[in-house]
């Protein structure tokens, strides 16, 4: 009754329509370099799994509303999310809140730290759209910060040593127990995403016969 009962699950689910949420990073787009390599691939390679490529908002919570009520449209779908360094923040409260693999690629971690050195005038190279980091948002950041991950086997963390802008160690601490990629040298962007997009669709979809 046990077995049956399991395989149930497993048809049920295999049954349902996939779909991968891709969240950029700080000042970034779903046009950026990694970005469209994603789109890409699913493209060519996965045409029946949905790729949603949000252009997410600017401030922390208003791009958290954003990305969870965007999230809620996908509820009926098997989901896994891909999150590049403050997207991986908010791919990691997702996962937690909708118990849904992640990949999270050089993420940030703890990122209400980092707002005194963000402070400033940014324009999207992107969009050519203006904003400003204030402290504001590190409280609100603050205020979003996940305190325990539920399930961290269901994350895989991809970093490189050569990130110039975190250090690649936070992410080691604070996904303890999850599997981890890392890589020397590298930077930021992590340098040839790209040869792991097989294997994040079968990371994220690995329960699926």
């Amino acid at each position: 009754m046990i077995n049956l009962s399991h395989n149930l699950t497993r048809l049920a689910t295999s049954m349902k329509k996939k779909a991968v949420i891709y969240l950029h990073g700080f000042n970034s787009s779903p046009d950026s370099f990694k970005a469209q390599q994603t789109s890409v691939f699913f493209a060519r390679y996965y045409p029946e799994i949905t790729l949603v490529l949000p252009q997410i908002a600017l401030t922390p919570y208003a791009a958290w509303q954003q990305i969870e009520q965007l999230t809620e449209q996908y509820q009926a779908y098997q989901l896994g999310f891909i999150g590049s360094s403050l997207g991986g923040f908010f791919a990691s409260l997702l996962a937690n809140k909708y118990n849904a693999p992640a990949v999270l690629i050089n993420p940030a971690v703890e990122p209400h730290r980092l707002i005194d050195s963000l402070i400033g005038d940014y324009t999207n190279p992107y969009s050519g759209e203006s904003h400003c980091v204030s402290l504001h948002h590190g409280q609100e950041l603050e205020a979003l910060q996940f305190e325990h991950l539920n399930c961290v086997e269901q994350f895989w963390i991809l970093l490189q040593q050569g990130d110039e802008t975190l250090d690649y160690r936070q992410a080691l601490s604070c996904y303890n127990g999850a599997r981890i990629t890392v890589e020397p040298l590298g930077d930021h962007s992590f340098v040839g995403f790209n040869r792991y997009l097989n294997s994040i669709v079968g990371f994220l979809f690995k329960n699926s016969p």
